[in-house]
């Protein structure tokens, strides 16, 4: 889950990473008081998940706190990259800036490790930076077991070039900055810039959070963090019901049990589908290795519910998952529907193949659904299915 701006900073001000004083607002005149709040001059800062932001002009100074409602006014409402600008922080301006820096922490797949990344070179361009002169850019593993304690922070320091009159600093920043990644379960945390003022003294101008929401069990406060209102309704539906859904833009929902079956699946429809006018998969959806019955027509109905979904290709390989229970969950579902009186008319395709198929598929037939079809390879269920969704 990746944060706002204000709300990554709440986090680092949480663990005494140095930030700014500011709140956030979601109406210009309301930027006027924040202003008058801290001082009668701000920077007004639009909030949005997206890099960017400074060069689609969606960071202002403003210098007095009719200067903040005009600023306000002109950013909220703002499209940047595709993303609507609902709120903005008002900021407390910086002292004067005489460096900006980068550092980060984050989740090293590839290496399966945690991985520390400075800079003295910070600020908008740093994805420039790590691209055009990637020697400028530190990058140290970290460790689990041992974290960056304040000697590891100065070997990250030292790598990465820091000034001597601010290296202590920054690697106090680093300690702070790596408990703020541990103990919220985070994936990524950065600080861009990370800016000397005159004073001497660092502050985090600007941030980045990344949590794990697999973490969530285990982190309650961070239900606060979540953008309902931007929330795709079908996603916080399948979220709720703990269902691993991701929305995509096609016409052909997609239900399958694990992760590599589902992928697999969207490629064969997709394949398909450019011989039926390019329809595409309208989904992911892994109802996982042991779904029961109520699971499966959980998910059925999430995606019987999208609009955009014109047929729907139930793909199961039975193992942990039985064939027979997939199919008593189709059953269910369709009933369940009826039921609550919505009418079902989304041609299924199902594909049931492995433990306990041949009951499965015996059940579908004495249902006798007249929108569900059956076919037992996956490349001729995947035609079938664009072949229906086309045809809507």
């Amino acid at each position: 889950m990746d944060l706002f701006e204000y709300q990554a900073r709440d986090l680092f001000a949480k663990h005494g990473v140095p930030v700014l004083a500011g709140e956030v607002i979601d109406t210009p005149e309301a930027a006027r008081e924040a202003t008058e709040r801290l001082g009668g001059k701000s920077v007004v800062k639009a909030q949005v998940k997206v890099g960017g932001r400074g060069k689609a002009g969606g960071v202002k100074l403003a210098a007095t706190p009719d200067e903040a409602v005009a600023r306000a006014t002109d950013i909220l409402g703002m499209d940047i990259k595709g993303h609507t600008v609902h709120k903005v922080m008002i900021a407390e301006t910086a002292p004067e800036i005489l460096e900006e820096y980068y550092v980060s922490y984050l989740l090293d797949r590839t290496n399966r490790t945690f991985l520390a990344m400075a800079s003295v070179a910070g600020g908008m361009d740093i994805e420039q930076v790590a691209e055009e002169t990637p020697e400028k850019l530190a990058k140290v593993p970290v460790n689990a077991n041992e974290g960056v304690t304040i000697e590891k922070a100065r070997e990250i320091v030292a790598l990465a070039q820091f000034p001597a009159e601010v290296a202590e600093k920054v690697a106090e920043v680093l300690v702070t900055l790596w408990a703020t990644f541990i103990a919220e379960d985070a994936l990524l945390v950065e600080v861009n810039p990370l800016a000397k003022v005159a004073s001497g003294d660092v502050i985090a101008l600007d941030g980045k959070v990344s949590l794990d929401e697999n973490a969530e069990f285990r982190q309650p406060g961070h239900e606060e963090f979540v953008d309902h209102a931007a929330a795709n309704p079908l996603e916080a539906a399948a979220k709720a019901k703990n269902l691993n859904y991701v929305k995509l833009d096609g016409e052909v929902g997609i239900i399958g049990n694990g992760a590599g079956l589902v992928m697999s699946t969207l490629d064969v429809v997709a394949y398909a589908g450019e011989n039926h006018g390019g329809v595409k998969p309208a989904n992911f959806l892994d109802i996982g290795g042991g779904a029961s019955a109520a699971v499966m027509a959980n998910g059925l109905e999430i995606i019987l519910g999208d609009p955009d979904v014109k047929s729907v290709f139930v793909n199961v390989f039975g193992g942990i998952t039985a064939c027979d229970e997939v199919a008593n969950g189709i059953v269910q579902a369709l009933q369940l529907l009826a039921d609550k009186g919505e009418a079902v008319t989304k041609p299924l395709v199902v594909r049931l193949d492995g433990n306990n198929a041949e009951l499965g598929r015996k059940i579908l037939s004495d249902a006798n659904h007249p929108l569900v079809q059956r076919v037992d390879t996956m490349d001729g269920a995947a035609d079938k299915a664009a072949e229906l969704a086309a045809a809507k």
